[in-house]
């Protein structure tokens, strides 16, 4: 991997992190059409994130600098570091029983595809015409600080289908947000706070057990990867904060649809040679 592939899939992991069309799926497709699917390739994938890891945090900054002054003091502070502690305890524990089936079967293109074409479908369904009135009148929960921890638990199993390359990590907190109660602000909100501790836990644990494909050389497409990734995602998340305050998500649909239907079509058509893994 040189530093051009690294800008690329660090401009493809800050545009799509945080939108629910799933940014290891679109990795995944713009690793295997730059020829850096590898083994390390994937831990390149994973490890960059840590750049959209600090575009939350700096875009909302205040919010976690007042959680850390107070979270053995203020209750507001208190409860939202334990509602993102008990929402990553379940993708912590599933992630480590499933992730080298995950990565051994559904690390692949065709699997991003189906993933995204029924992805696509759920939002359909959840963003019909006749609930979008129902739910912006009777969300429960329209403030973060006003979430239980039991909301917290339910956002968090719903992240688990983002462990599927395809499926959306943000796409199923916001959605499964929205079902739970939870108001459309409120559910992007915690969707991008959850997206701390769940992706930084993800790139450390990638790095350190797979260290030995990595060396000192990395060093410099690491960083640029990070850096590009940081930048566009503080670009998408303050565009889509203000986007899902007034648009359905039905747009992202649409989109996951086609990206399902190209890749199965590029395939089949002879057009691109996907890997099976």
């Amino acid at each position: 991997m040189n530093l051009f592939d690294a800008t690329i899939m660090g401009i493809v992991e800050g545009a799509t992190e945080f939108l629910p069309i799933s940014s290891t799926g679109h990795l995944i497709v713009a690793g295997s059409l730059l020829g850096v699917h590898d083994e390390r390739g994937k831990v390149f994938e994973i490890a960059i994130q840590i750049g959209a890891i600090f575009a939350v945090i700096w875009a909302y900054r205040e919010r976690f600098n007042g959680a850390i002054k107070g979270v053995t003091r203020v209750s507001n502070a208190q409860r939202f570091v334990w509602n993102l502690f008990v929402a990553f305890l379940p993708v912590a524990v599933l992630g480590l029983l499933l992730n080298k089936y995950i990565k051994a079967v559904l690390f692949n293109p065709h699997g991003v595809a189906a993933a995204s074409i029924i992805g696509a479908l759920v939002i359909f369904w959840v963003e019909r015409p006749s609930m979008l009135a129902d739910r912006a009148v009777n969300a429960r929960v329209r403030d973060v600080d006003d979430m239980t921890a039991l909301d917290a638990i339910k956002v968090g199993f719903a992240q688990c289908f983002g462990l599927i390359p395809g499926m959306s990590r943000s796409g199923s907190t916001l959605i499964g947000g929205m079902l739970f109660g939870l108001s459309r602000n409120v559910a992007t909100e915690f969707s991008f706070f959850l997206g701390v501790p769940t992706l930084a836990a993800a790139s450390v644990y990638s790095l350190w057990k797979e260290r030995a494909l990595l060396s000192s050389a990395d060093i410099p497409v690491f960083a640029v990867g990070m850096v590009v990734s940081f930048i566009v995602a503080l670009v998408v998340i303050r565009w889509l904060i203000r986007f899902v305050a007034t648009h359905s998500l039905r747009v992202f649909a649409w989109y996951r649809l086609a990206f399902g239907a190209l890749i199965l079509a590029a395939g089949a058509l002879g057009w691109v040679q996907w890997p099976a893994a």
